[in-house]
């Protein structure tokens, strides 16, 4: 969860459509980010490919609301797993829309509703290598998760609705009888006070 909050903190406001993007440079971008943790390449490929991902979501089922959460969700997986990336075995886009299919296959199955074309074996979910945890994502989470408990509960409660409970802001606004607009104003405002808490993690 922190993990995700802590992405999502750097990456925001970054998911405007990006012009095109040759699969060469994105694949020189993924190497910064796998080496080096290169946040500035990390928010490239966010501003690239996470409305593309959303678009994708969108045709094959999904709301927008979750199309767009999972978007950003597979862009987080894609910044925890970045050194698992091989060129040799697929392109980067392939790899990623990948992890976005998986991302919606399984929101499927925790809503319980069918997937359209269920018995297509394409849409069988294909198995992602989880990689080991580190010490400096540990530190990392345990600074984000003090960040978080300082939040006050109005914040925190819309912060945990959309990170453990993964609701979507939709969902969240029905649950806390709240317009939307309240309910992202909270979450930026969150999102905000954690940066502050922790912005030498997320500069």
């Amino acid at each position: 969860m922190f993990g995700a909050l802590a992405l999502k903190v750097t990456a925001i406001n970054k998911a405007e459509t990006a012009g095109p993007l040759s699969p060469e440079r994105a694949a020189s971008l993924m190497r910064s980010v796998a080496a080096h943790g290169d946040k500035e390449a990390f928010n490239t490929l966010f501003a690239y490919f996470a409305p593309r991902i959303k678009s994708y979501l969108m045709r094959i089922g999904a709301a927008p609301d979750l199309a767009d959460d999972l978007a950003q969700e597979a862009m987080l997986k894609v910044w925890r797993k970045a050194r698992l990336f091989d060129p040799a075995k697929a392109a980067l886009s392939t790899w990623i829309f990948t992890i976005a299919r998986n991302l919606r296959i399984d929101a499927a199955r925790r809503a319980a509703r069918p997937l359209p074309d269920a018995e297509d074996p394409v849409l069988a979910r294909e198995a992602e290598p989880v990689p080991d945890a580190s010490v400096e994502i540990a530190e990392r989470d345990a600074r984000i998760r003090e960040a978080f408990a300082k939040l006050p509960p109005a914040q925190y409660d819309v912060v945990k609705m959309h990170f453990i409970d993964d609701a979507p802001h939709s969902e969240i606004a029905e649950r806390l009888n709240l317009p939307l607009g309240t309910v992202k104003s909270r979450l930026r405002l969150a999102f905000d006070k954690i940066r502050k808490e922790i912005g030498d993690l997320v500069e």
